[in-house]
């Protein structure tokens, strides 16, 4: 049975790997940024019309500092959206994609007009979504809502399924991710063994911010989970 490693943090990991199981790959979960929320007082939700997610840890940063359930959510991907639903957030919308895709989104069913709308953020973010809605005319405020923090050696689980040859690819998020891998893996003295491993890339940017020799590269025909574990799926299929 093929078995990919997941080095998404551990509530995202977990149902990635139900999936995979659905699809009788095995998995191995090894974690490379650990999510800390950022303490703080209750955000104050004063005139805002909406709030914005990039990531299910925004989502979850998110419910830890508001009691309001009311305001419209916008996400950006499939996976944040249901983790704000989760979470009990009535009115969420999903772009589908990437930050581009969610500032889309937003200008397509939003107006500027309707007031200020607060990004759910993380000491680190992709791409600017306050600059691109800005340019559009909407007031973006941007809260810090959790710090992303990476390993500084590779997990012991990731070091050994590699090591012993338990996996067969790595699956690989955001281009943060794809730098951190590289960097433990060749400080593990394992990078030539990613040079027998698939590449699993949730867009072109992830698998361009991997500098390592992989068997092959699998990129998602969309920046979303399904187009990634439809990769996966025609890359097993036999």
């Amino acid at each position: 049975m093929p078995s990919l490693l997941i080095t998404r943090p551990v509530e995202d990991a977990g149902p990635l790997a139900d999936r995979l199981a659905e699809m009788g790959i095995g998995t191995v979960i090894s974690p490379l940024i650990d999510v800390i929320p950022v303490p703080g007082p209750e955000i104050d939700t004063r005139g805002l019309t909406g709030f914005l997610v990039t990531s299910a840890n925004g989502a979850r940063a998110l419910a830890a500092r508001t009691n309001r359930r009311d305001i419209p959510v916008h996400a950006v991907g499939a996976a944040s959206a249901e983790a704000a639903r989760s979470l009990g957030f009535e009115a969420v919308t999903s772009a589908d994609g990437d930050v581009e895709t969610l500032a889309a989104h937003v200008a397509a069913i939003r107006k500027p007009s309707e007031g200020p709308f607060l990004h759910a953020a993380g000491s680190v973010t992709a791409g600017n979504l306050a600059g691109a809605l800005g340019a559009l005319g909407f007031d973006v405020q941007v809260e810090r809502l959790y710090e992303a923090v990476p390993k500084e050696t590779l997990p012991e689980a990731a070091r050994a399924a590699l090591a012993d040859g338990a996996v067969d690819g790595v699956i690989l998020y955001s281009p943060r991710t794809a730098q951190i891998f590289d960097r433990l893996t060749a400080g593990a003295g394992l990078a030539e063994r990613l040079r027998t491993l698939q590449l699993f890339a949730l867009s072109q940017n992830v698998s361009k911010a991997s500098a390592a020799q992989w068997a092959k590269r699998h990129i998602a025909s969309a920046p979303d989970q399904g187009s990634l574990l439809q990769a996966v799926r025609s890359c097993y299929a036999s």
